[in-house]
């Protein structure tokens, strides 16, 4: 991977992170189209999925230096009780991370992840397009609904279904509040993607992949950060104002497309 591949793969990464298309399969996408060979190259999946979540830190910057205020004021008030919703949504990832880590990597190393990314994707279609149809409330979430919410979530490990899209579209669903949705749906991903990222590091799993260099990486990192940037400020409008249908219609495109391409 050169450094030009790595720059129009961390922008996708980037862009495709927050808004609900997925990030992971729009990434294989774009290793197919240019021609990457997508063994060995979880490495580079992972360091822009950091940058993505360094992104949502700046963005809730506010919101998580509060919760992290609220940890030390050992009172059981609303702030300490979000932080347990958080940690009751990364339940089911961390399951799927400890006892199926090595199934999901040979996914992404699969030679037929390109038609699994269309299927994917058409899944993820089906789920924005039911929530046109759903009708709108504004209930807090709430323990059961963050445990829901990140079954959503352990889902979307699969390569084309999208995080973000799987886990807002299961809270409106349950008929939590759209703005809360969105920012819960942001913040519930940060301790397992960095989790990941720090785990790599001490598991020689990082050093054990030689196929992207260190000059690809950096690169990749930045442009999935800026673009993080923007992408998640857009998102959180784009619930508020209901418009998750014209991503379905995306995704069912894209999926058909990759589908017939693969």
């Amino acid at each position: 991977m050169n450094w030009i591949e790595a720059l129009i793969l961390g922008l996708l990464q980037g862009l495709t992170e927050f808004l609900p298309v997925s990030s992971s399969g729009h990434l294989e996408i774009g290793k197919a189209l240019m021609g990457i060979n997508t063994e060995n190259n979880l490495i580079f999946t992972i360091v822009v999925h950091g940058a993505t979540v360094l992104s949502t830190i700046v963005v809730f910057r506010k919101e998580i230096l509060e919760l992290i205020k609220s940890i030390f004021s050992f009172e059981w008030n609303e702030s300490n009780q979000y932080i347990v919703k958080i940690i009751i949504s990364m339940i089911p990832i961390a399951i799927v991370g400890i006892f199926f880590k090595d199934s999901v990597e040979e996914l992404f190393n699969s030679n037929r992840i390109l038609l699994l990314v269309g299927f994917m994707l058409l899944i993820t279609a089906t789920l924005l397009g039911f929530t046109y149809y759903s009708k709108q409330k504004d209930k807090e979430i709430s323990y059961r609904d963050a445990f829901l919410i990140g079954l959503a979530q352990a889902f979307a490990i699969l390569p084309g279904i999208s995080r973000s899209g799987s886990t807002i579209a299961t809270g409106l669903f349950l008929g939590n509040k759209k703005s809360e949705v969105a920012k819960f749906s942001f913040l519930m991903v940060l301790v397992p993607i960095l989790g990941e990222n720090i785990l790599g590091f001490f598991d020689g799993s990082f050093s054990a992949q030689q196929s992207v260099q260190i000059l690809p990486l950096a690169i990749g990192f930045c442009a999935a950060f800026v673009s993080g940037l923007l992408a998640c400020s857009w998102m959180i409008k784009i619930v508020k104002q209901g418009k998750l249908i014209y991503f379905a219609i995306y995704c069912l495109i894209i999926g058909l497309i990759a589908i017939f391409a693969a």
